[in-house]
């Protein structure tokens, strides 16, 4: 009867999203960027070192940090400076020539949406104009924290929206700065939108295929943060971040996996997230995410809720968080038990299998 019911929630799921949707989400479908960063081809046919560059697209991020360790600091500048786009996204370079990069590779766009990524301060850990716009901003001092965070946004977040001031609990870059702040200022966060995510409620929302595309992305900035000298770190993934998170756990180089306001992991239970991590769930009872059905079927939906009884993720407390963007408000349980995960505690959860 279970299986029954959870066939008819699916075949509900692809009637709503297919007759209701498909007239408009084929208009706001996204092509998922991938492959190595803008003017890789330039930067491998460049011999001034006189040796082969890391292949961008090939290199793992700790060769790509061997690599660095080899160069002096002027040279290192000098790759930087010819070929911004490249060391701006290369995981494993080093974290302060990597905002360096970035900064020359945003005033190189002359384009007004990044502009004010270029302001003196700001530390851009990763810059790629192409489609909507991808970007990492770090918040705090990466290489120097004890502990490190990385916040991954869901739909309708790119390099022109990750922090505007409308709904700013609502953006990584908010998200973030609301994190960051509830430790006291003892760990460094990472906003991260380092992939493409959807626009809207269509078919790419009901769907893992951009989430796909991130997850291997997120894996490899993982690994690269760790190549470079900083923290492993914990994930705070929300909404459709927590499919890209769920897909990429068996990667990720992370203590913690932190999903709020999940439509879903694309995984029955922790167990098959396959990872070492700890798993963490976090939804109140205004989140509207509770009305999308939690099944998969057809590759439509994400699979069972992470919050839910069975699925085995410890549960965060979240009873005075509003809504779908109120987890990292200031004040709210939810927020003060992610700080608690963010500084390696236990927040004080459950499993979600446990009763109050």
């Amino acid at each position: 009867m279970r299986r029954y019911k959870r066939t008819l929630a699916a075949a509900a799921l692809a009637t709503t999203v297919v007759g209701g949707t498909a007239g408009w989400a084929a208009g706001d479908a996204q092509q998922a960027v991938t492959g190595p960063p803008p003017g890789s081809a330039a930067w491998l046919a460049d011999g001034s070192p006189g040796r082969p560059l890391p292949d961008p697209g090939t290199a793992s991020p700790r060769d790509v940090a061997s690599f660095f360790r080899t160069l002096t600091p002027g040279r290192q500048r000098e790759l930087a400076h010819r070929h911004p786009s490249v060391v701006g996204n290369l995981d494993g370079a080093p974290v302060a020539l990597r905002y360096e990069a970035n900064a020359l590779a945003i005033r190189a766009t002359h384009d007004p949406r990044y502009g004010r990524l270029a302001e003196p301060g700001r530390r851009i850990l990763a810059f790629d104009p192409r489609g909507r716009g991808q970007v990492a901003e770090v918040y705090g001092d990466l290489t120097a924290a004890r502990h490190v965070s990385v916040v991954v946004p869901g739909s309708d977040i790119d390099a022109g929206t990750f922090d505007r001031a409308k709904d700013p609990y609502g953006t990584p870059a908010g998200m973030a700065a609301s994190l960051r702040a509830a430790t006291g200022g003892r760990t460094a966060v990472v906003a991260w939108v380092g992939y493409t995510t959807p626009v809207g409620v269509g078919l790419d929302a009901a769907t893992g295929d951009l989430a796909e595309a991130g997850a291997g992305r997120l894996a490899r900035f993982t690994r690269g943060l760790v190549a470079a000298g900083a923290a492993k770190p914990a994930l705070f993934c929300h909404s459709y971040g927590s499919v890209v998170c769920g897909l990429a756990a068996p990667e990720v180089n992370a203590t913690d996996i932190v999903v709020s306001g999940s439509p879903g992991m694309r995984a029955d239970r922790v167990a098959d997230l396959r990872t070492e991590a700890r798993v963490w769930a976090a939804k109140d009872p205004s989140d509207w995410i509770s009305k999308v059905p939690n099944v998969e079927f057809a590759g439509l939906g994400h699979g069972p809720d992470p919050a839910g009884a069975d699925f085995g993720a410890r549960r965060v407390p979240a009873a005075t968080a509003h809504g779908h963007t109120g987890y990292f408000v200031p004040g709210t349980d939810s927020l003060r038990a992610f700080a608690a995960i963010a500084l390696g505690g236990s927040a004080g959860a459950r499993t979600t299998g446990e009763t109050r």
